[in-house]
């Protein structure tokens, strides 16, 4: 298995710390599914390089039914 170039690793690593408070508050306050896209979706766009308008979709129909969220890619 390919490992991950040190800068890309501690880039994730200092993006993902960043959102262990909002995480952990998250789930102190028991948040429903709303808050929950709000949160991955924002983890998406800052942590790992999408752009969550363009690349992000919500509700996504999948041989008939329906995912939360999906990655668009080409």
């Amino acid at each position: 298995m390919p490992s991950v170039p040190k800068n890309v690793a501690d880039r994730l690593s200092a993006s993902l710390k960043k959102f262990q408070p909002v995480l952990a508050a998250s789930k102190a306050r028991d948040d429903g599914e709303g808050d929950t896209v709000i949160i991955v979706t924002d983890m998406l766009d800052e942590v790992f390089g999408y752009d969550k308008y363009a690349d992000v979709t919500a509700e996504y129909a999948i041989r008939g039914t329906y995912c939360d969220l999906a990655t668009k890619l080409d």
